[in-house]
């Protein structure tokens, strides 16, 4: 099976006299015969030279030999599992970024990749003989092997936080990851299977989405339907051979509509290249997942591209096609008009052709077609046509910039490759600023992302949204096409309930950021108070001697006892884990036996409730879900930096949270001493007559109660109408007396409240 299923042949070429007669031929359609993977042979550094010899000087072409001698003498005797010397992997991954035509640092980083790795080569030897661009490049590839890390998952994620800084820096460091990675997946046959399914794992879970951001297409899906080849390999083989097999049973199809494209574009005066475009294996197979479907059901396989000669023609091919063929209503997309995140660019639509096909076209012009196949990499493969990339390179730019700022505000390398991930997966939305600029989010974005996307200040004091000109909450999820605008406040501050419905990495960083900072006396605080009532629960001091505290310290990888507190006030540790450590590093000083279980295991102890009185400030929250007031029987639940989350003891969520995680709850309870008020949620059903809602209110109001929020819901038979109110009240006391009052009027049929 081609593995690189973009690509295809040209089927026409009506116009042969075009300026961009120098862009790379596409490769042929249909495949004659079924592939493997391509597994490459001893790469030949000969081969080598002549591609750099195209497009590098004499002197840069003799440091590039320079640093291939040196690596070659580096990697004398090592050889890769496949049997090949190992040299044969820096030249393969070379050659891969010849193709590209980068720079002669790049491929001189190339071909060095693995000698700090693997070698023991120290940076300052590579400066000093290459340079420090190439080092640089050479260290931001290089893994981080010889840290001691707690987890193989630590390691990994430390070693994409280098490797993405790295990148943000210079975007060579990727693109020739990317090269290094392309060519161990082609590879990969020769590792037994479990290392195969976690490389391609991580493969398709990293390298794929940051090749898609990139806009590295042909990269993207080799990367994608190799990692499908090594993580479902039967599934593969067995969707290859049907692929094969419709090969012949559609050809009569794709000719007719071939041909009659052809002639339409010719007839109407367009010069026009129209390609046939065959769906990679993992296409068709993440289709047939994720809508059910038969690979028989399975009917745009094939798919055309017509690259024209302007942009003015893209929609007039557009037109021409439709009145072609009908197009399916609601499977046009615009991406000339608003590209994606990472550059690309073409009019896609999905016309039903000869017996009922559906088959979809991409319409793009050559530079567009440049930059959807090579992205960021087409600044070094089309130098003279640098004008057309200045959006994709400030797109670019922007998000690589982002990291950086994300790295600022994150704690740790799992938390910052968390961030990233979320900004790598390229479902998009697109909205507008007041000013009509157009801001790219990722699908699911709210108000609060849109925020922070501006800028870190306006996230920060951010009070509430207005989209297409009405009011609505932060929270709200934003949709193609909308105008929003932020209203902010000076003394407005992040809330850690904004981080269960912000969606983007800078927005999640930036508040994290926030309550680790501005928050830390309140944390700390706190985390004292919860490690004392730990500690007491298992008989010791929450005075810890000295020789204690600095083994804890030094166990447990913090800086001091108060970042040791804010952690354990933010929820990051817990203080019944970290009181069953101190127990443990005293036993050991004291010799005193600890309280053991038949298995061998410590006895947990139960904690004192903690007391809390409403006003503690972000390191401890009310749960939006069942917002319990004063009266309740609650518990707290930690999350990692959300410090405590209060929810009343019947909530049906924190019933379920509490049945899979246990050990991360605590019982709470009221202070006697509380001076505000607190939100809640009623539901009232009344019948559906005049003056109803303004009867219901001004019983609220004489129960001394404050209404925040307020919105009706029509019944079925338009009889009754129910009506939801957000209320504050002073504790369960004044709920029960409120509820009471409102059932008395005679227009109300039910009343209660609302846990959700």
């Amino acid at each position: 099976m081609n593995l690189n299923p973009a690509d295809s042949t040209t089927l026409s070429a009506a116009n042969p006299k075009r300026a961009d007669a120098t862009r790379p031929p596409l490769p042929s359609y249909p495949p004659k015969t079924e592939q493997p993977a391509p597994v490459p042979g001893v790469a030949s550094v000969t081969h080598l030279t002549n591609k750099l010899a195209e497009y590098l000087t004499p002197s840069e072409l003799k440091k590039v030999k320079e640093a291939y001698r040196f690596s070659d003498e580096k990697h004398l005797g090592q050889m890769r599992k496949s049997g090949e010397p190992y040299i044969s992997h820096p030249i393969a991954v070379a050659e891969i970024c010849a193709d590209w035509k980068l720079d002669a640092q790049a491929i001189m980083a190339a071909l060095l990749h693995d000698v700090m790795e693997d070698q023991d080569v120290a940076k300052d030897e590579l400066i000093e003989r290459f340079g420090a661009p190439v080092a640089s490049l050479v260290d931001g590839l290089s893994k981080l092997d010889k840290i001691e890390f707690q987890t193989q998952v630590e390691a990994q994620a430390e070693n994409f936080r280098k490797m993405l800084l790295a990148m943000a820096r210079d975007v060579r460091v990727i693109l020739v990851k990317l090269a290094d990675r392309l060519h161990n997946m082609r590879t990969l046959g020769a590792m037994d299977p479990s290392k195969r399914r976690r490389i391609a794992r991580e493969t398709m879970d990293v390298y794929v989405p940051i090749a898609h951001r990139l806009g590295l297409n042909n990269i993207y899906r080799e990367l994608q339907d190799l990692s499908f080849s090594h993580l479902h390999p039967l599934r593969y083989r067995t969707l290859g051979k049907a692929v094969k097999a419709a090969r012949g049973n559609r050809r009569e199809v794709v000719g007719k509509i071939l041909e009659a494209v052809k002639n339409t574009l010719v007839a109407t005066g367009i010069p026009a290249e129209v390609y046939g475009r065959e769906k990679t294996l993992f296409g068709i197979y993440r289709k047939m997942r994720n809508k059910h479907l038969s690979f028989s059901q399975v009917l745009d396989v094939y798919g055309f591209r017509i690259v024209v000669d302007s942009f003015a023609n893209c929609y007039v091919a557009l037109g021409t096609l439709h009145a072609l063929y009908k197009p399916m209503p609601g499977k046009f997309k615009d991406y000339i008009a608003i590209p994606k995140l990472n550059g690309y660019q073409s009019l896609h639509t999905t016309l039903i052709g000869p017996y009922g096909t559906p088959v979809e076209f991409q319409i793009r012009t050559a530079d567009m077609h440049r930059v959807a196949e090579s992205g960021v990499a087409a600044h070094w493969l089309y130098k003279d046509n640098e004008g057309n990339l200045t959006d994709l390179q400030q797109r670019t730019h922007a998000w690589l910039q982002s990291l950086l700022d994300i790295q600022k505000q994150t704690g740790d390398s799992a938390e910052f490759l968390e961030h990233v991930k979320v900004d790598l997966f390229p479902d998009s939305v697109y909205v507008f600023t007041p000013k009509s600029k157009i801001i790219s989010l990722p699908r699911g974005a709210t108000a609060l992302d849109f925020a922070y996307t501006i800028h870190t200040d306006i996230g920060d004091h951010a009070i509430e949204s207005i989209i297409n000109h009405e009011h609505q909450p932060l929270r709200t999820e934003l949709r193609n096409g909308d105008i929003v605008e932020i209203v902010s406040d000076p003394d407005s501050r992040p809330s850690p309930t904004w981080l269960s419905f912000v969606r983007t990495g800078k927005a999640r960083s930036a508040i994290r950021h926030h309550l680790r900072t501005i928050n830390r006396s309140e944390s700390v605080e706190l985390g004292q108070q919860l490690l004392a009532q730990a500690l007491t629960a298992h008989n010791l001091s929450p005075e810890l001697p000295q020789l204690l505290a600095d083994r804890l310290l030094k166990e447990s990888s913090a800086r001091s006892l108060e970042e040791l507190y804010a952690d354990i006030g933010v929820g990051k540790r817990m203080a019944t884990l970290v009181a069953r450590h101190i127990f443990g590093l005293a036993e050991n000083a004291t010799g005193t036996a600890p309280a053991i279980n038949a298995q061998g295991e410590l006895l947990p102890s139960k904690l004192d409730p903690v007391v809390i009185n409403g006003s503690e400030g972000s390191a401890v929250h009310l749960a939006q879900c069942c917002l319990p007031i004063p009266g309740d029987s609650m518990y707290g639940h930690f999350r990692r930096d959300q410090g405590l989350t209060v929810h009343a003891a019947d909530c049906d969520l924190a019933k379920r949270q509490r049945s899979k995680e246990p050990e991360r709850w605590i019982e709470v309870v009221w202070s006697g001493e509380i001076n505000r008020r607190f939100d809640c949620r009623i539901k009232v059903l009344v019948h559906n007559e005049k003056g109803a809602l303004a009867r219901v209110a001004a019983e609220i109001g004489e129960s001394d109660a404050n209404i925040v929020y307020v919105v009706m819901d029509d019944e079925k038979d338009g009889s009754m109408q129910q009506i939801r109110f957000t209320i504050q009240v002073e504790d369960r006391v004044h709920l029960a007396r409120l509820m009471r009052n409102v059932r008395a009027l005679p227009s109300v049929a039910r009343i209660l409240r609302e846990r959700s």
